[in-house]
């Protein structure tokens, strides 16, 4: 299902504006604020009704945008993004002195490139990360379509993109990297045997 321009440019200004959206991605339905709008993250905390101590994924464009987040990068973590990115593999990494005390409140940070055409054209056009939590109240099932994410959330957000129903059918898979060996933190849409066997591949490759 196609998403006319014009919504994604509405997604845009609500997100510069501080607004709240939710939209299709290759997994779930994400719910989504400019990760450097401290009040607008806060916000989701409240829409998710979401602890505090349990940090936001952030999705960004591309792996280069890496250096303005995490530090150091191990070689592990440019390996597996080159290999599953973009899709659904969320990697958690130590996370630079220099990003904002908001979004997380511990030494590492989780982010990912998402392979979804209107993900990418969100973040690319506002030109910050986007806070990529699942579009639902937590501890409730993710949401895989627009209409899920109504029922949920209905009118604590200010947009819901509709782009049909998610491909992906699954939340990504979480792996800390900040580890050694990696560790899967949350079993996802990427099996853990891919993970392993990746793993595996940079080893013989070192």
């Amino acid at each position: 299902m196609g998403v006319p321009q014009r919504e994604i440019e509405k997604g845009v200004k609500i997100l510069r504006r501080g607004g709240v959206i939710a939209f299709p991605t290759d997994t779930v339905y994400g719910l989504g604020a400019d990760a450097f709008n401290p009040p607008a993250v806060e916000r989701i905390y409240e829409i998710k009704n979401r602890p505090r101590h349990h940090q936001f994924p952030l999705l960004i464009a591309d792996a280069k945008q890496l250096t303005a987040l995490a530090e150091p990068i191990p070689g592990i973590a440019w390996f597996l993004a080159r290999r599953f990115w973009p899709g659904g593999l969320t990697l958690v990494l130590s996370r630079k002195d220099s990003v904002p005390a908001h979004l997380t409140s511990r030494s590492s940070i989780a982010v990912r490139v998402p392979n979804h055409s209107v993900c990418q054209a969100l973040i690319e056009n506002l030109g910050n990360p986007l806070i990529g939590t699942s579009a639902n109240v937590s501890g409730q099932p993710a949401a895989l379509t627009a209409e899920t994410v109504e029922h949920q959330l209905g009118r604590r957000i200010d947009l819901i993109i509709n782009g049909g129903r998610c491909p992906g059918g699954q939340e990504s898979t979480i792996v800390d990297i900040t580890l050694e060996p990696p560790v899967i933190l949350r079993q996802g849409i990427i099996p853990s045997h891919d993970i392993n066997k990746a793993y595996s591949e940079y080893l013989e490759a070192k």
